[in-house]
């Protein structure tokens, strides 16, 4: 593919930024890759990988001339690293971010963008439980989704050029309005983190032999749920703090729907958790068909 931009930055070089990189290394993308990090352990591993060009923690140095900036960071850290790098972009720079809630980084990066800087919000649904640049994998976003949520008016020839960007990744791009798209993660991926991360905060409360007992034996399903509850803990709180009304909806929906299914189990009705569990395997079917299990 024809390269798309002549000086690409990386904002945070974890697991996401650092799948990135290696996509954007693998397809010549850019002309000179380079990340902005804080921790010294992150920028020393991408120049021993090889994945960047240039690793710095001076946020002049590293957007200075770019034409593509892609913040990799967690949600609470927007509106800082907004107001560092916006003195030094350049009119014409593209400025995205990876985050799972799209009206926090409209409101948190959004404001701080000096005239003639387009911002491309995008949201590439995929992911492991890992982190750390030694984490990323060029095949991440293969067959998944990324959603875009340019503000209206934005700049048509930069969301075509972030567009081309997660297709040569080997993401099928949509392009979507930030408000639906939060509540949309709040039901598919916001809701089955939280539920995760309390039922296996449920097992480390019980008592030391029957949790010893709960890890021996763990079944797929506690296992699942374990694989979910070890993602980043600080992206994840920034995750339900700033999507609080979305994410709060959805979890007084489910409430509502458990005490359902609690008093079908109490009163012996059979009939109706079969109903429910025929409804939900044809949803994972479906999500087989689509290729997204």
């Amino acid at each position: 593919m024809a390269r798309l931009f002549e000086r690409a930055v990386l904002i945070g070089i974890g697991h996401i930024g650092s799948s990135l990189a290696r996509v954007i290394r693998r397809d010549g993308l850019a002309g000179t890759l380079a990340t902005l990090d804080n921790n010294p352990a992150h920028r020393a591993k991408a120049l021993d990988l090889g994945i960047v060009d240039i690793a710095t923690a001076d946020a002049a140095e590293a957007v200075t001339g770019a034409d593509l900036v892609v913040l990799a960071t967690p949600i609470g850290t927007y509106d800082a690293l907004a107001r560092a790098i916006a003195p030094h972009l350049a009119p014409g720079a593209i400025v995205s971010d990876v985050g799972s809630v799209k009206m926090a980084a409209i409101n948190d990066i959004g404001p701080h963008l000096p005239a003639g800087v387009h911002f491309v919000p995008g949201h590439p649904i995929a992911g492991t439980e890992h982190s750390g640049p030694e984490a990323g994998f060029a095949e991440l976003f293969r067959g998944r989704w990324c959603i875009l949520t340019p503000p209206e008016g934005t700049d048509a020839d930069a969301v075509a050029r972030v567009t081309a960007l997660w297709e040569s990744a080997g993401s099928t791009v949509e392009v979507m309005e930030a408000q639906h798209h939060d509540r949309v993660l709040a039901i598919t991926s916001h809701l089955p983190h939280l539920i995760a991360y309390t039922i296996v905060g449920t097992a480390t409360d019980l008592e030391t032999t029957l949790q010893q007992e709960v890890i021996k034996f763990s079944a797929s399903g506690f296992r699942d749920f374990t694989r979910i509850a070890a993602s980043d803990p600080v992206m994840w709180r920034d995750i339900f703090l700033n999507n609080r009304e979305a994410v709060l909806d959805v979890l007084q929906r489910f409430t509502e729907d458990l005490t359902a299914l609690q008093r079908a189990i109490r009163w012996g009705e059979g009939d109706k958790l079969q109903d429910l569990f025929t409804r939900t395997r044809a949803i994972r079917r479906s999500i087989i068909d689509a290729r997204q299990a």
